[in-house]
């Protein structure tokens, strides 16, 4: 009796479907049995959520003959939200996310640059002691980077990546209360933490990427992501300058990317997903035990085209860590000598310089990564060697442009701002495509560690040391004539004149990538 009792159940709820008394007459077949257990396996938890798996009265509860079992029953609490958060999180919806932390991250780096020239003012430090904000930074950015490579190959990315910005926010927030000229030092060591923070972010969003997507899609999504860095370094120059004229205290500069930053930090947990590793390369069957740190480190060292790749990268780091932090404060010095502006001893300054700077670095970065990804994919019909190519052309014009501004800023600002937008379009151009260079020759059970010691060599001998030797030899070539407006004009130039070569030497790296590129992916393919 209980057996027939079930079968009229089944065989009312079906009628309540509309699947009619007759189609539930008979027991269900194999083929009907897989698709309940496909659609009770989609569902959060095994637990159905639709009008299929209960049957309700209009009062809104369950029927008094009907009770559940097997093929009836009631969602659990949450599980429609669950439901509704699944569907969200789609690798262009995970990979929107990793790109707008990106952007913060480098809005929160640069705003510091923005209000430079009033830091300098109130904590009364020289050009070297500025530069040496940028250097900490950048100093502990890269010597946390390793840690966080071997990290994000073993461990869960996103919860990794969440904490890292929670760090870097919590820290920026903090140190927009130090106000003491005496406590120059504390302001410093906070810059030194942000870099631990942003340094987790950076080695590994960009293999979430590489494991969602494969082929001209991870070159475009990968663009979308290395597109914040100048854009989020010409957002923060443009927050830093914004906020201070609109409290009229640079401290405000830093009180609004924390709060940005948080909620991506929030987006991160609840949206982009782990993805498995190799995943999006078809090649998780195939990838064998993970190896140890030390055995990973010694076949990154043998990757050619890796290592000449990284080189490449830290010349393009060196270069645009000195501009970051030095070209506005040039353009400032050279109005100055043209009398068209007046050298600012009390803060608050001008900050117009730094604004114009901020807007061309966003419009340049977004052409150039543009610009990047369009050539790549139409020069790989033509060779299987185009990404390196491609980056070693735009460094060697990049370089053309960037002496140029040093010859006509004495003369036109206008001038110079233009050579400005032409050399960092060129050279903005081939960061997505140094990305996509490390994701082929590399396999995906060593990408974080890959992207994260290449972080750290191209920080080491980039941008850790540029800022600061960029001010000491401006403070060296300045010490013979420290009251002369035009030889302050003059020496920041000459120091900044070192960077076209370094730029020029990054070029050289990209062809030698290109001798070795074709065998080191064919290598990695082959793992």
């Amino acid at each position: 009796m209980a057996a027939v009792h079930d079968r009229t159940l089944r065989c009312a709820a079906g009628a309540g479907r509309g699947g009619g008394a007759n189609a539930e007459a008979t027991p269900p077949t194999a083929s009907a049995r897989l698709r309940r257990r496909k659609t009770a396996s989609r569902s959060p938890s095994g637990t159905g959520c639709g009008a299929a798996d209960e049957v309700r009265t209009l009062s809104r509860s369950l029927t008094p003959t009907l009770k559940p079992g097997a093929d009836l029953r009631p969602c659990e609490p949450g599980a429609k939200f669950r439901a509704a958060l699944l569907r969200c999180r789609s690798p262009k919806a995970a990979a929107g996310i990793l790109s707008l932390g990106n952007v913060l991250n480098y809005m929160d780096r640069y705003t510091v640059a923005g209000v430079l020239l009033d830091i300098q003012q109130h904590f009364k430090v020289s050009d070297s002691g500025a530069g040496l904000l940028q250097t900490v930074f950048i100093c502990s950015f890269m010597l946390a980077a390793p840690i966080f490579g071997y990290l994000g190959d073993r461990f869960n990315r996103k919860i990794i990546l969440s904490c890292g910005i929670f760090l870097w926010s919590a820290v920026t927030l903090s140190s927009s209360f130090i106000s003491n000229e005496e406590h120059y030092w504390l302001f410093v060591l906070s810059r030194g933490l942000v870099g631990i923070g942003e340094s987790s972010y950076s080695s590994i969003s960009p293999t979430i990427i590489g494991d969602l997507f494969t082929n001209n899609s991870r070159t475009v999504m990968l663009s979308l992501f290395y597109l914040a860095i100048p854009l989020g370094s010409g957002l923060g120059y443009i927050l830093g300058s914004s906020a201070k004229e609109a409290a009229g205290d640079w401290h405000w500069a830093l009180r609004v990317s924390p709060i940005l930053g948080m909620t991506a930090g929030a987006l991160i947990l609840l949206f982009v997903p782990d993805p498995k590793r190799g995943s999006a390369d078809h090649m998780g069957p195939r990838i064998r035990t993970r190896t140890p740190w030390l055995c990973d480190m010694r076949a990154l060292l043998k990757n050619r085209s890796y290592v000449f790749s990284s080189l490449a990268s830290a010349a393009v780091s060196f270069a645009t860590g000195a501009f970051g932090i030095w070209i506005p404060q040039y353009l400032v010095r050279a109005q100055v000598v043209q009398k068209t502006a007046v050298q600012c001893t009390v803060p608050p300054c001008n900050s117009q310089d730094s604004l114009i700077f901020g807007a061309i670095t966003c419009v340049t970065g977004l052409l150039g990564v543009v610009i990047g990804a369009v050539t790549t994919r139409m020069c790989r019909q033509k060779t299987e060697r185009a990404d390196p190519l491609v980056c070693a052309v735009s460094m060697l014009g990049s370089a053309i442009f960037i002496c140029l501004i040093f010859v006509v800023a004495k003369k036109s600002i206008v001038g110079a701002y233009v050579c400005i937008f032409i050399g960092e379009t060129l050279l903005f151009l081939n960061w997505a495509i140094t990305a996509d260079i490390l994701m082929y020759v590399v396999i995906p059970t060593r990408r974080a560690t890959a992207v994260a010691f290449q972080g750290f060599t191209s920080h080491l001998l980039g941008d850790a040391g540029s800022p600061y030797l960029i001010g000491l030899i401006s403070d060296a070539l300045q010490q013979s004539y420290a009251t002369s407006v035009l030889w302050q004009f003059l020496s920041l130039g000459y120091a900044l004149m070192l960077c076209p070569f370094v730029i020029v030497l990054g070029g050289m790296f990209f062809l030698a990538t290109a001798l070795f590129f074709l065998d080191d992916r064919e290598k990695a393919e082959k793992q």
